[in-house]
């Protein structure tokens, strides 16, 4: 028996790929080997201590890995519902918050579907937005880089998206929302409301959980990997009505949560102090930054309430970048966002790559 085969051509194969695939970019952080001082994430620089990793081990051991995990992680989500205060049925558990902005569009996002997103914010949403085929309304932010939040109402009178996302304290700018700014939108939605609180650990501003319980439409989102210090672990988690939380179960792949992230997550809540000491030290050394920052001739920084700091120097961001790089210190060029050309970002870290930093920095600007 022959079997006749038909050639494709790479085009042809990957013209298969919806157009709202083909004209997005993968999202990659690009960096510099060999380098010593990694300021470019906003990751926690303080690892988990030895003896808790210790304990981790002696968990692993005792995890049965040809079973799978349940659908949602109940002994991490009811240890989530005591630490932040509640209902462990208002509680989503996902493979990091990153994995839980898609489970945005899957839930809310039809093609032409109206959503409003304010800029500059964390980029993913916006590229989730295009993947999904959303109508999509930006709003320029003030001279100041905040939210311009009566433009924000305006578009939603004028949409009446099924989606909003604010985000606050803003990544990338450090910028934080007062709840009043919040409420506001909130209470003029007629759709779902996402405020992403990545960074809520850091600010001064009241956590928008506070109104949480009289506006269903509204959904927070938390994440293990700034304050926690677990970015390697992948985990974060949705705050919402438990029947909101019902029906975007329904959206889930199953099993998003493994069992050594969630035993990790577990060990850690049993530390608050630990949580509340790093979370303390980061604030007090991105404070010094800030000041250090400012006193550079020519530097100007954006007043910070997350974990890392938005800057500016007299140089080009690629100069600064690659003189930076040669002593093995690495930060962020914001110039991917429009309204960020010339900045750069930089997370506080430890004492040591913080001074580390700033050596290096004046080395460039000299």
């Amino acid at each position: 028996m022959t079997i006749s085969q038909t050639t494709r051509t790479l085009d042809e194969v990957l013209n298969y790929f919806r157009p709202a695939v083909r004209s997005e970019k993968p999202y990659i952080v690009g960096g510099v080997p060999d380098v010593t001082v990694k300021l470019n994430q906003n990751e926690c620089p303080l690892d988990l201590p030895a003896a808790l990793k210790a304990e981790l081990a002696e968990t692993f051991l005792q995890i049965s890995l040809n079973r799978y995990p349940n659908e949602q992680p109940d002994a991490l989500r009811y240890a989530i519902a005591e630490h932040v205060d509640w209902d462990a049925d208002g509680i989503l558990i996902g493979n990091g918050s990153n994995e839980l902005t898609y489970t945005f569009g899957l839930c809310f996002i039809d093609s032409g579907t109206p959503v409003v997103l304010p800029r500059p914010m964390f980029a993913l949403y916006e590229k989730v937005a295009r993947l999904f085929d959303a109508d999509l309304t930006q709003i320029a932010p003030r001279d100041d880089l905040r939210f311009d939040v009566p433009a924000i109402l305006d578009a939603i009178q004028r949409t009446q998206p099924a989606l909003v996302v604010l985000t606050t304290p803003n990544n990338p700018t450090g910028l934080s929302l007062p709840l009043e700014d919040v409420q506001a939108v909130v209470e003029a939605a007629p759709g779902m409301v996402v405020v992403d609180e990545a960074y809520v650990e850091f600010t001064e501003e009241v956590s928008a959980q506070t109104i949480l319980a009289d506006h269903p439409h509204l959904i927070l989102l938390r994440t293990f990997s700034k304050a926690c210090g677990l970015a390697g672990m992948r985990l974060g988690f949705l705050l919402a009505h438990p029947a909101v939380i019902t029906e975007m179960m329904k959206s889930r792949l199953p099993f998003m949560v493994d069992r050594l992230s969630e035993a990790t997550a577990l060990a850690l809540l049993q530390h608050p102090d630990l949580i509340d000491q790093r979370t303390a030290l980061l604030k007090s050394e991105r404070q010094k930054l800030s000041v250090a920052l400012a006193a550079l001739d020519g530097v100007s920084v954006v007043p910070s309430q997350a974990n890392f700091l938005l800057f500016r120097t007299p140089l080009a961001p690629e100069t600064v970048m690659q003189g930076l790089g040669e002593s093995g210190v690495l930060v962020r060029n914001m110039g991917g966002y429009p309204e960020l050309r010339g900045f750069l970002r930089v997370n506080a870290g430890t004492p040591d790559e913080n001074k580390a930093f700033l050596v290096a920095l004046k080395q460039v600007l000299s």
